[in-house]
């Protein structure tokens, strides 16, 4: 995912390079042209070679993503990124309104090199060896870093590959179901209803759900019924003509050679070709669709629909989901707990008489199987993994405390990494950091949207889209992560806005994996710490140990939200205002803060400072330096008067506090 951070850092260098900035460059250091000009035509040729990467990163990411020297360049790549990312931001703060009055009589009279001299030469030097870094880069590629020969038509084959393998894996599970009864009776009814016009029937929910072992079920026992019928797995990286294809091929059931040279023919021919069979009543279940034209490629084969016909189509996607006839949705949930029991006994004593669990494993089982909330390919997963292991509850307490870990590294879970991670995979780059966010926060913790909102747009992750508002273009970003089935609605008000929502915790495993692997950030936890690091970008830490913040060294660090309210607070705002001066998030909801240092005002890239819930009586005169302020959330504290310098915070979006 280093794609999503080259694009803030080009942002962030276009915003360096426009006019605005230039300008207010060439009046601070007018005296020093040359050094002005180094300094951006390097960013200039910075901005170019990160364009063109990220270009390469799209066409690779994918089929090279298990590849060890792509993983070793890729983590370079971003290491690199994130420093130009810094360097930029330094360049802004150096340009910014603060330093403009004061220091252009010495550039002028030239008494003495001021220290904003001494800072535009070093930045000139950093972007020299960020330069070298990606010619290097660019360099290491070309000797060792394989690239596939069709470039993103074999990433886009090597998707639709490992979709269909997955759609396979998946419908080859469709004979032990548990929990479905009523689903597949409604199903079965629908499909069994040969009176009405033509019925698209859709099965929808996030992935892992066993929509697809529910389809290959029930088409197992209707297909029958109808005079000819086609299973095809469709994924988001597709050919129209090889879907048409495959469709045709599909109803021929496996005759030996087609009536027809199809290799050859193009697509309103095969169209054609198609319609001669589904002129009769047809069955077609279209597997893993990810968005509507998907079906409408389709469509022009399927005119005129036929009495008595049924299509059914499996998606992720909301927006996939809204192609069902009147009525003809059904919306696959979690299983409750008694179920999700009766499918891990089924896999994991699937030896014992009636899959009995022994006494002594009850406990552990219980535990094990409430980790997986209910998704079914995560309790057929590891319960499958269980079966192959001891039967013994030191054992089973070994693989439930560590089951995090099992999901990403696991071979045995392979399937449960790959269905979901090709979620991920189809997210467009702008929802990636989004999502990845999210996962930052604890298990179960229910996401408000408006917080979302503010954190988001401080991060950058929110990009200008006409007229429309930041908050606007946040909230379609949040909506579009639940119409994916990435985030669960929690709340929603009479409009069916949503309030709130959450992230399922087999999901959020497998995206604190993520987080780590792309160098995104970090969920620190009791028990399971992860690796604390200078280069460490983000930092969520919940039910931890009181002395972390002693020896803590994190100059890079972007965001910081604390979650546990035991956390000895002064010593975090302490720690953050001296050693992590790129600080952008600053959340410390629900503790005990009682004072905010004056060094808070040195924090030039800070964009959101949450205080509420807070003890703090008094904000630091210093909080006007804050220039690039966006959120201040100090509700529900002890704070009588606001200083009066914060009316120079003309980029504070919002200010929270109780009327």
């Amino acid at each position: 995912m280093a794609e999503g951070v080259i694009l803030l850092t080009v942002t962030k260098i276009g915003t360096a390079l426009g006019n605005e900035v230039i300008n207010k460059a060439s009046s601070l250091f007018r005296n020093f042209k040359a050094q002005l000009a180094e300094l951006q035509g390097g960013m200039s040729r910075i901005s170019c070679e990160l364009r063109l990467m990220h270009e390469f990163l799209c066409r690779m990411d994918v089929r090279n993503r298990k590849d060890q020297a792509y993983e070793i360049w890729m983590e370079e790549v971003r290491k690199v990124a994130h420093r130009i990312e810094d360097i930029v931001d330094e360049y802004l703060h150096l340009v910014g309104p603060k330093h403009v009055i004061g220091w252009r009589f010495y550039l002028t009279k030239g008494f003495k090199q001021p220290e904003a001299l001494l800072s535009l030469n070093r930045i000139v030097s950093l972007i020299k060896e960020a330069e070298a870094s990606l010619v290097h880069l660019f360099q290491v590629k070309d000797r060792w870093v394989p690239v596939p020969n069709n470039g993103s038509a074999d990433n886009s084959a090597f998707i639709v590959e490992r979709s269909q393998h997955l759609a396979s894996t998946s419908r080859s599970i469709s004979e032990d179901l548990v929990g479905v009864d009523e689903n597949r009776k409604k199903l079965q009814d629908w499909l069994g209803d040969h009176v009405k016009d033509c019925s698209v029937v859709v099965l929808s929910g996030m992935g892992g759900l066993g929509k697809t072992a529910l389809a290959a079920n029930v088409y197992k026992g209707e297909r029958k019924n109808y005079d000819c019928h086609a299973w095809i797995s469709v994924s988001q990286t597709y050919s129209q003509k090889d879907l048409l294809r495959k469709l045709f091929m599909d109803l021929l059931h496996g005759e030996a050679i087609a009536p027809v040279d199809i290799d050859t023919m193009d697509i309103p021919g095969i169209q054609d070709e198609l319609r001669k069979f589904l002129a009769q009543k047809y069955l077609i279940v279209l597997d893993d669709v990810w968005k509507q034209e998907s079906f409408s490629d389709l469509l022009g084969a399927f005119a005129p629909y036929t009495k008595g016909s049924s299509i059914v189509i499996t998606t992720r996607s909301a927006d996939v989901a809204r192609l069902a006839s009147e009525g003809r949705e059904l919306k696959i949930e979690c299983l409750p707990d008694d179920k999700a029991q009766e499918l891990f006994h089924r896999k994991a004593f699937r030896r014992e008489e009636d899959y009995k669990c022994p006494t002594e494993l009850k406990y552990h089982s219980e535990q094990i199987v409430a980790k997986c909330k209910g998704l079914p390919l995560a309790i057929v997963s590891v319960g499958s993994l269980l079966f192959v292991r001891e039967k013994n509850p030191t054992e089973w307490k070994r693989i439930h405390d560590q089951l995090g870990w099992e999901l990403g590294y696991n071979p045995g879970l392979d399937h449960v990494r790959n269905i979901l991670h090709l979620s991920f995979i189809y997210l467009p780059t702008y929802l990636k950091s989004c999502f990845l966010y999210c996962a930052l926060f604890p298990e179960d913790y229910i996401l408000h949207r408006k917080v979302l909102i503010r954190l988001w747009i401080a991060e950058g992750f929110i990009e200008e889209r006409g007229d429309s508002t930041l908050e606007e273009v946040a909230e379609g970003y949040l909506n579009e992560l639940v119409h994916r089935n990435m985030l669960q609605p929690e709340e929603c008000n009479s409009f069916r806005r949503i309030r709130s929502c959450k992230m399922h915790d087999i999901v959020r495993q497998l995206a604190i994996d993520l987080s780590r692997k792309e160098s995104f950030g970090l969920a620190y936890e009791y028990g399971n710490h992860g690796i604390l690091d200078t280069n460490t970008r983000r930092l969520a830490v919940s039910k931890c140990r009181n002395d972390i913040w002693l020896h803590l060294q994190l100059p890079r660090l972007r965001s910081c939200i604390i979650f546990d309210e035991a956390m000895p607070s002064s010593r975090i705002l302490d720690s953050v205002a001296d050693k992590s001066k790129y600080i952008v998030v600053l959340e410390l909801r629900g503790l005990s803060v009682e004072k905010v240092p004056s060094a808070v005002g040195y924090l030039f890239n800070l964009c959101y400072l949450g205080l509420r819930d807070s003890k703090v009586k008094i904000l630091p005169k210093s909080i006007e330096k804050l220039s690039k302020l966006l959120t201040l959330d100090i509700v529900n504290n002890m704070i009588q008067e606001l200083p009066h310098g914060i009316v120079k915070l003309k980029n504070l979006r919002h200010l929270l506090r109780e009327l």
